[in-house]
This record gives C-alpha cells, structure tokens and sequence, in this order.
C-alpha cells in the first residue's frame, strides 16, 4: 500500500473533481456488498452518515430517525443522544451546543428489544424515515445482536415504508469482507462505511439500492459535496488494501486466533471467579468489568470502569496497550502472531489479578 500512495502523491495530492481510482474503489466496495448498487464516497464515517439520514429523509419524505442506546453514529447533532463510544466513557451521552429542535426528531430505544421496536412502529411508524444501527455494536463494548433482531429490524422498517440503515464503520471489511451484512445474512437499504476503505486514510462512504442513491445530487435533489471526498491518495490507499484482504482472505484465521484468545482469558477468569464477561465475535472482543451478560446500554453500563482502568494501567506498564475505555471496542490483527497473543494473554490474567485483589 505504501508504495502504491508514494507513487500517487507525485501524480497529486486532491483535484476536487472525480478519477479514474474512484471508480476502481467503486466497484471493489460494491462487488464486496450486494446490498449497495450505487456508492458515493465522502471523507469521514460521520459525513457517510449524516448524508444517509438526508438521503433517508428525502426519499419516505418523513423527518424521524430511530436509533439504539449506545451506537455511536459520528458526532452530527441529531444522533449525538445516548451515543457509545467517548461519549459514554466521559458520561456526557449529549453534546452541549445542540438545539432541543435537532434531538426531537430522534427516538431512541434499547439496542436488542425487537419487541420495542416493533410496538414503537406500531405507533410511530409513519413518522420514521430510517432506522440506523450498527449491526454489531463496537462503541458501548463489543455488543452481538440478538438472534432475529436484524431481521426483525429489517421486516419492520419494510412493513412501515422506512428504510434500514447500518452502520458498518467498524464491522464492514473487519468481521468479513462482506461486512456484518454478509455474516448475518442480512440486507440493509443504506451502508455506511470509513476508515477500512482508505487503509487508514481519512475516508468514508455511503451505498445502497439505486432508487435511493438516485436521489443525490447531480442526479437528484439532496445536496452532498466535499472537496475532498474521493481524494486520490485515500482512493489508492484503498484500492491496495481491498484487494489485499480480497486476495489473502485473513477473516477465518482471524476468528480462531480471536476465539482461542478470549476463551483462554475468559477460562481461567472465570476459574479464579472474577467477574468478568467477554464478548467476541470475528476479530472484535470486549472484556467487560461486570458479572453479568452484555447485551444492550444499560448492562455495558453496569462494567466497573474503576477496575477497568486500574486494568488498563497495569497492562499499560506490561506494554500492553488495550483500549483506554471500557467501552471502545478491542481487536485482533493479522500481525498478532500466536506468540503476541500468548505473551498478551499472560499479561491480562496477570493484571486482572492484580485489579481484584485491591
């Protein structure tokens, strides 16, 4: 990947108009997501959401969004309400410098309740335009959907006239090269995408069915632009990194190595009857500071983030750098070789004894 962005920074850094390497990017995304016909690359996961909820909006002519406790969505005013990641780490759910106007337009429910969910349609539906939610929640924890739920979501949405969105930003290139979509089997109308794309580059993008990506500009009348959307070092930088994943196919490897990983952990955690849970699925894992399930906001809540933090030093003074909050989400790589893994396993039940015996 390197060698292909040095070569393309002496072709040009940004023209503000498309490329050729956008459409190359283009069709790896969609080959990789049947879901989406149509993309539109932007330059950050909060720009690729905040252009779905327009796009959303102006296709069921409705102004509601729904989403879920604890989902983090990028920090665009109307989805910055009871949202993961920093956020629940510094308590602060909402941001201050919001109008009451922006947050009113959003329901929030509990990540997981599909009966909920369905009631609230039931009374609402004709109001909401989209419901967004990630499909595998990485920002309260590593948070797994319940079985049906996605496709719960998905016949609700449907029988209402709303439309599906997921946010893959985390999930998509990363649980398969299909994303959570292909794992899960489920289709969405609108997926948002960043950071993997661009193998690290500041990038982000949006896709979906036709009829709906129709509806932006030029073609049709919802308005998205970016000087830098589609920029040529991000576009390379993708391209390499898609057609590596593409080509050494890393997701099975991932998941053993994941699994043997976190179950090890968790064995002997559980032996020494510490309360602890660990979720994992693909290469995505969180330990939870908590001696019950985690399965939506309220239970990734109840973690001790006091303990948590002590662990996070500890392991900090091993080397061992593991997500500074109870809440982001950790995760394996293909340069975690088996002997990073043993050496880092070794570690965490060392420091988690440490942080129970205070």
């Amino acid at each position: 990947m390197l060698a292909a962005v040095k070569k393309q920074m002496g072709d040009g850094f940004s023209f503000g108009a498309p490329t050729q390497l956008e459409i190359e990017l283009a069709n790896l995304v969609l080959e990789a997501f049947p879901s989406m016909k149509k993309v539109r690359f932007v330059s950050s996961g909060t720009e690729a959401v905040m252009t779905a909820l327009r796009l959303a909006r102006a296709f069921t002519k409705r102004d509601k969004i729904l989403k879920f406790e604890g989902c983090y969505h990028g920090h665009s005013d109307g989805l910055l309400v009871q949202a993961g990641s920093g956020a629940m780490t510094l308590n602060v759910p909402n941001s201050a410098g919001i109008p009451k106007g922006y947050l009113q337009e959003t329901i929030v429910l509990p990540y997981n309740d599909l009966k909920l969910l369905e009631n609230t349609f039931k009374k609402r539906g004709r109001e909401i335009a989209a419901v967004i939610l990630e499909p595998v929640v990485g920002n309260m924890g590593v948070v797994l959907p319940k079985p049906e739920f996605l496709e719960g979501a998905r016949r609700i949405t449907q029988k209402w006239g709303s439309l599906l969105i997921f946010d893959e930003v985390i999930t998509g290139f990363r649980l398969s090269y299909g994303g959570a979509q292909e794992l899960f089997k489920a289709r969405p109308d609108i997926t948002c995408l960043g950071k993997i794309i661009g193998g690290g580059f500041p990038v982000g993008a949006l896709g979906g069915k036709r009829e709906i990506m129709d509806r932006l500009s030029p073609l049709g009348t919802v308005y998205q632009a970016g000087t830098l959307s589609g920029n040529p070092i991000a576009m390379t930088a993708g391209i390499a990194t898609l057609k590596t994943l593409k080509k050494t196919n890393p997701y099975s490897q991932l998941k053993q190595r994941s699994e043997k990983f976190t179950r090890d952990i968790l064995k002997l955690a559980h032996e020494k009857k510490l309360p602890v849970q660990m979720n994992q699925i693909g290469s995505m894992f969180t330990l939870f500071f908590t001696g019950q399930p985690v399965t939506d906001y309220s239970s990734s809540k109840a973690s001790n983030t006091q303990q948590y933090s002590r662990f996070f030093h500890s392991l900090l003074q091993n080397k061992i750098y593991f997500p500074p909050s109870q809440f982001e989400a950790a995760f394996v790589s293909a340069a975690h070789t088996d002997a990073i893994l043993e050496k880092s396993s070794s570690a965490i039940l060392n420091s988690l004894s440490k942080t129970f015996s205070r």
